[in-house]
């Protein structure tokens, strides 16, 4: 058991002490941290009973392409990355969300928090080989799939702090960005019978993990701050 909870757990361990280290200006509290890395994982109770829902409303349709596409993007990714988002909006008027690459940090640790349990019942269902697949696809997928949530909730929280337009459309990024993102992996993992989807699966899956550590690099180097002594937002 003890095998099992360890490759379950380790991925997610791994992947938010990176993102931790990279917060280089000031760390974020602990506390507020494994508030969030609980809250990600409460959420996937939410957010499987609005699949089941969705699953029940996209049953009627016959077409295979419709239904997996359907059930992968307005289902699975808009139920998951939805209520990671809802949580992650409880940070905004956070003193300790002070620095763009903060919104990173806290995106990460919700989606994680969601990935940790998740992957949790995969492996003590399936077994260690689907935890060591999934240590390499799933939980970095969740991950960087915060990332780019994180990369564009900061961008609003650094445009509502200096007074720049489309702070609402920033906000709405950070929410569809990684919806779109999780749509197609979970698309291709659906579609795998083929092998044309299966090429698509790893392709996606290099240039993505890439994207998201040099996105994870640059806002780390640039960092900037969003939030003055004074708690102006």
């Amino acid at each position: 058991m003890s095998r099992l909870l360890s490759v379950a757990l380790l991925p997610a361990a791994v992947l938010l002490a990176y993102i931790y280290h990279k917060d280089t200006i000031e760390k974020e509290p602990w506390k507020l941290l494994i508030k969030l890395f609980l809250a990600g994982a409460l959420c996937a109770l939410p957010a499987a009973l609005i699949e089941e829902l969705g699953v029940c409303l996209i049953s009627g349709v016959n077409e295979q392409w419709l239904y997996r596409g359907l059930e992968a993007f307005l289902v699975v990714a808009v139920a998951e990355e939805g209520c990671k988002f809802a949580f992650l909006c409880t940070t905004w008027r956070s003193d300790a969300f002070d620095y763009r690459y903060d919104a990173i940090v806290y995106a990460v640790c919700v989606s994680l928090g969601f990935a940790a349990l998740e992957n949790i019942l995969y492996v003590f269902r399936y077994g260690f080989a689907t935890g060591l697949f999934r240590a390499f696809t799933s939980v970095p997928g969740h991950c960087f799939f915060g990332v780019f949530m994180g990369h564009w909730y900061g961008k609003a929280k650094y445009a509502r702090y200096y007074g720049l337009p489309n702070v609402k459309g920033m906000l709405a990024l950070s929410a569809v960005v990684p919806i779109l993102l999780h749509g197609f992996y979970d698309y291709c993992c659906f579609m795998s019978d083929s092998l044309i989807f299966v090429l698509m699966f790893y392709v996606f899956l290099a240039v993505f993990f890439c994207a998201a550590i040099r996105c994870v690099r640059k806002t780390s180097r640039y960092d900037v701050q969003v939030l003055g002594r004074c708690g102006r937002v």
